[in-house]
């Protein structure tokens, strides 16, 4: 898992964004964000997108080490900080990755075994029981094997909303009933309440 420590980043945007006397909505006015989006941050509940880093950090007057390490750094801290933190969104991004790939694997041999019991079940001269067996075992290792694959791959980093650009996991009920395509599912934003298409980013 990442090692980022959302908290003390929140902590820190905070911090500076005081010492620029910035309320909250000003500081989301001038990033084209939500306040509640600037909140999220400063509570430790989300980080900000890749693609604001700059943009935060010019606001705020401080580096993108100093923005993912919570704290402002000397030079002699700067670039083992700085190694620390790409090292960090890498093992994140490869989590993400992990699981996704993982989900299609069981998603997949799940699939394939169900399938070959029901085939053996209806083309075998055997027992009516046994054939019953047989199709409640192939249903209960797609059921398990399907619900196993939807947790690793809700799991698997975040949706971004178009609107207010937050990140979130979704409920598993929203995530299931979302409709998707490859790279983004249909689901509401829990901070803005729009809904529409939102990309899955891999990290947080």
């Amino acid at each position: 898992m990442i090692a980022l420590d959302q908290t003390k980043i929140g902590k820190f945007i905070a911090q500076k964004r005081k010492n620029q006397s910035l309320t909250q909505k000003q500081l989301a006015e001038t990033m084209n964000i939500s306040d509640k989006t600037v909140s999220k941050w400063e509570c430790g509940r989300g980080m900000p997108e890749v693609a604001m880093f700059l943009p935060l950090c010019e606001v705020l007057q401080i580096n993108v080490n100093e923005l993912l390490s919570g704290e402002n750094l000397t030079e002699e801290k700067y670039h083992e900080k700085a190694e620390e933190n790409i090292m960090d969104l890498v093992k994140e991004r490869e989590e993400s990755k992990k699981k996704i790939i993982l989900s299609v694997i069981i998603a997949m041999t799940c699939a394939v075994a169900s399938t070959a019991l029901i085939l053996v079940a209806g083309l075998l001269e055997m027992p009516t029981v046994i054939k019953i067996i047989l199709i409640l075992v192939a249903t209960i290792v797609m059921t398990v094997g399907m619900m196993v694959a939807i947790v690793l791959d809700k799991d698997a980093g975040t949706f971004e909303c178009k609107k207010c650009h937050n990140r979130f996991v979704p409920s598993m009920s929203a995530y299931v009933k979302g409709v998707h395509s490859i790279t983004s599912r249909y689901l509401k934003c829990p901070e803005c309440g729009e809904s529409g298409f939102c990309k899955r980013k891999l990290t947080r």
